[in-house]
């Protein structure tokens, strides 16, 4: 067996792993790159392998830097399926479809403003090249083994993180090889933690948080420190969030505050349709994650939908304190980049990021203090406070990563560190073989690794396919 590293190693984007088993090619997630321009401009190159060679790409969860290449692979002569869990399914349904729309109504728009250089810009890939991409996946439950063929098995295991993330076991004759995609925490509000993994020959681990620990702090109550002196000044809290975890997480704090009246009851707007649908989704696939039939309710509840462009427009005139919660995560591009491009400047205001900044991203600039960040071609003065929770982060720092690894029974023959930036990653890949002693290995981008043949007999059981959750379902009220 053989892993071609086309993606995610030396970045934490990009995830995207080509696996050679036998006569079987597959990619295990088909990300896009963000942040640097360096790295964004691959996402123009030609895949580092024939498209119509592949035989089925496995996908670990909906973030598009796992998922939002799909549709370019499609384009590229990809034929075969993409195997996901059912709620990342869904998911992609909404992510793909709408960032093929952004990225078609960012290319119009730069046209209209002048500012590409390109002439006329075009977008990387449209909302039909998404909608096309979706007919080729096939989703499963949970713990369900997947049929390859040439005894290739794949089962996807639970990841936390967000709604229907996976791990990835990929099993031929003589390996066992886990993708742990992007881990969850052990106590995240919303997800279930990880499935502890007794044994595999080789493990790709990602390293997000490699480096760092999460404050052990009340997140409720940092949260509502924010809002509250924002409130206080007569501003507007602005969030920049991913619109798949964090904004449920986001909406679940608030509910909670505002039913403790921790937080004053100001209008919270929630302007991201692909948010709102996402939020649905929890309640659709309530087995999935923990929260109560009356937590799902009171999160789907918690914000005031903002459905059209023109009532985003109107959010940037409001004179009275509110708070705004709208895509995308690092400030990247959506509706979230006009409201700091109206409301930034104004230092009543604050600007709150609840999650990791890539390097490159505007978002990464502003947490680093950047007096400017530039927005449709202007250099815009960021006057408001800037704020990262960090801490509310969907990814297992450093410690909650080690411990998870320690669940392991005996030690996989080789550890790869990938998914986040160099300093991440070769601190985690220090810390396992110090801490572990296990070998580990940093890859830089498309270097090979073939694996030896493995000890499938010390293997244990397959796993359990029940599902451990709450019962029932819920509807926004």
């Amino acid at each position: 067996m053989e892993i071609t590293f086309c993606g995610a190693a030396g970045t934490v984007t990009g995830s995207k792993y080509l696996v050679t088993s036998g006569k079987r090619r597959l990619l295990v997630d088909c990300g896009l790159f963000q942040g640097l321009k360096e790295l964004r401009l691959r996402n123009w190159s030609p895949f580092p392998f024939q498209a119509v060679g592949i035989d089925a790409v496995l996908l670990t969860h909906a973030h598009l830097d796992h998922s939002g290449a799909i549709p370019l692979l499609v384009k590229a002569g990809f034929r075969g399926r993409v195997h996901c869990t059912r709620p990342t399914r869904d998911l992609c349904e909404i992510l793909l479809t709408d960032s093929g729309r952004l990225l078609e109504e960012e290319a119009a728009y730069a046209e209209r403003k002048g500012y590409s250089k390109h002439k006329p810009p075009q977008p990387l890939y449209t909302a039909d090249d998404a909608k096309a991409a979706l007919t080729h996946l096939r989703p499963w439950d949970m713990f369900e083994p997947v049929d390859l063929g040439d005894g290739l098995r794949a089962t996807f295991l639970r990841a936390g993180h967000i709604l229907g993330a996976s791990m990835i076991l990929l099993e031929d004759e003589h390996h066992r090889v886990l993708f742990t995609g992007d881990l969850g925490r052990p106590r995240d509000p919303l997800m279930f933690p990880p499935t502890t993994v007794k044994h595999a020959d080789c493990v790709v681990v990602e390293s997000t948080y490699g480096n760092r620990k999460h404050p052990d702090v009340d997140p409720a109550g940092e949260l509502a420190a924010v809002i509250n002196r924002t409130i206080n000044r007569g501003g507007t809290v602005v969030v920049p969030s991913f619109c798949v975890g964090r904004a449920q997480e986001l909406l679940h704090y608030v509910a909670h505050l505002k039913a403790a009246r921790r937080i004053p009851d100001v209008p919270v707007f929630l302007n991201s349709p692909m948010a709102q649908d996402t939020t649905d989704l929890y309640c659709r696939h309530a087995q999935y994650h923990r929260c109560t039939p009356e937590e799902c309710r009171a999160m789907c509840s918690a914000a005031q939908p903002v459905t059209t462009v023109a009532g985003s427009r109107l959010l940037n005139t409001r004179t009275s304190p509110a708070m705004i919660i709208a895509g995308s995560g690092m400030a990247t591009g959506g509706r979230v980049i006009h409201h700091i491009k109206e409301l930034g400047p104004d230092p009543r205001n604050t600007i709150l990021f609840v999650g990791f900044q890539a390097a490159g991203t505007r978002g990464a600039s502003m947490v680093a203090g950047a007096p400017t960040v530039k927005i449709h071609g202007v250099e815009i003065p960021i006057r408001a406070e800037v704020v990262n929770l960090g801490f509310l982060s969907a990814h297992a720092d450093a410690d909650e990563i080690l411990s998870w690894l320690r669940g392991f029974s005996s030690a996989p023959r080789e550890t790869f560190v990938t998914h986040g930036e160099p300093g991440a990653a070769a601190t985690l890949a220090q810390r396992i073989q110090a801490e572990l002693g296990w070998h580990t290995v940093v890859p830089a981008h498309l270097d090979v690794a073939t694996l030896p043949p493995g000890t499938k007999e010390t293997a244990p059981k397959p796993f359990d396919p029940s599902l451990p959750g709450p019962a029932g379902s819920c509807c926004r009220s």
